[in-house]
């Protein structure tokens, strides 16, 4: 990457580059950097590049998460984004083949304070560079990544470009301002399955000690595959349900060729309001039908969509294992990662109520139907690791089709 100092400080974040460009100056004594993060914005933060080799242009968002950064590099709602890791240690836990939520990673980019030299986690099952090469993820080290959070808090979220390449900063910097916005982008048709199959594996983690119910007469669920976490689907099989996927662009047809007792909207990627064909079945579902519905993430978003609400983009998003959400007289601790949410004024009162909020800042985080078996979850109940606070919703669900079944 060449170096070019001119295009290397903006607005707000000047004195972040300038301090991170002073201790990159200690540092070069040993190695020099030879990579770069760069935002729409021009900031500039240098560093030095791991993993795979090029350019990976995305949305910058940040995952204030102490662990777990497998299950969010492979998590499909990280989708077309670059992920800022605030816990300063990353790669001490190595990967496994354990807790991958899809088979591949969706993440486009990784962007951490400290990468460690070598993983002493039991269950490492490969070091985390060459988990990297080989899915040609590209990730970026010796960022400032307070500042950067602090950055973002302050403008936004935007699109930016992780570089360990020789390009102008000029050139990557006209390539990100070319990109998309997430604002409009649907990408759960990106990373939806295309052919429906079945479910009815239970994790296979030894040490899970979470509830299972495994009735002689399993509940029939259809999941709706915005960008589906597998703990989501193993959590409902652990509740006792057989679940048969189905892809983002399924019809009330085939839904009901399935003969469901219970319909569920998974998580994804982008903004909620481009995914048009999961919102029509939602809303057909709801008029059509006595089917319970539960929804996670984008689902929760789809459910408020098709009742008649409207979302809207969060300044930074939620992600992170520690939010907390509830009512009063009842909190849970939440893992989220979401950059979307609904409007709390736009859901209609006489047939919505909203159940639960982010604590936080207020925003919608669980809402159901007055009159219907329908209802949603802003946050992940099935999160591991994280807490386990909220994870009667799938329990909730299946009450809803045990007395639907009676």
């Amino acid at each position: 990457m060449k170096n070019q100092k001119t295009s290397k400080s903006v607005a707000t974040s000047s004195g972040h580059s300038l301090n991170l460009s002073i201790k990159l100056k200690r540092r070069s004594i040993v190695s020099t950097p030879d990579a770069v993060l760069i935002l729409a914005d021009g900031t500039v933060m240098e560093g030095f590049g791991f993993g795979a080799s090029g350019t990976s242009i995305g949305e910058v968002v940040f995952n204030t998460g102490m662990t777990g950064y497998q299950e969010v590099m492979t998590d499909p709602s990280y989708a077309g984004q670059l992920v800022t890791f605030t816990y300063p240690e990353f790669g001490n836990t190595g990967v496994n083949f354990q807790d991958d939520e899809n088979p591949i990673p969706h993440a486009r980019g990784i962007i951490v304070r400290e990468l460690s030299d070598y993983a002493s986690n039991w269950r490492t099952e490969e070091e985390l560079e060459s988990w990297l090469k080989r899915h040609q993820i590209i990730g970026i080290r010796g960022v400032d990544t307070r500042a950067l959070v602090r950055h973002i808090r302050e403008v936004g979220t935007m699109n930016g470009a992780i570089s360990n390449e020789e390009r102008s900063y000029s050139d990557v910097l006209e390539e990100i301002k070319a990109a998309p916005s997430m604002n409009g982008l649907n990408l759960a048709e990106v990373v939806s399955t295309k052919t429906k199959y079945p479910w009815r594996q239970l994790t296979n983690i030894s040490f899970d000690q979470r509830l299972q119910n495994l009735p002689q007469r399993p509940y029939r669920v259809v999941a709706i595959d915005f960008g589906i976490k597998r703990a989501i689907l193993e959590r409902l099989t652990a509740h006792g349900c057989d679940v048969t996927v189905l892809p983002v662009d399924s019809t009330l047809e085939d839904v009901i060729t399935e003969h469901p007792e219970g319909v569920f909207l998974s998580n994804g990627p982008g903004d909620p309001a481009a995914v048009q064909s999961g919102i029509r079945l939602a809303k057909e579902l709801i008029d059509q039908s006595n089917i319970p519905i539960f929804g996670i993430c984008m689902g929760h978003q789809i459910l408020g969509l098709a009742l008649g609400g409207q979302t809207f983009k969060l300044d930074y998003g939620h992600r992170g294992l520690n939010h907390p959400c509830g009512r009063p007289g009842q909190v849970e601790i939440t893992s989220q990662n979401h950059g979307f949410a609904l409007k709390p004024d736009s859901l209609p009162t006489d047939t919505v109520h909203i159940t639960h909020f982010n604590l936080n800042d207020r925003t919608v985080a669980a809402l159901a139907h007055r009159y219907l078996p329908v209802f949603g979850v802003q946050y992940h109940p099935e999160a591991s690791p994280g807490p386990h606070d909220a994870d009667h919703h799938f329990g909730r669900f299946v009450a809803l089709m045990a007395e639907r079944r009676r």
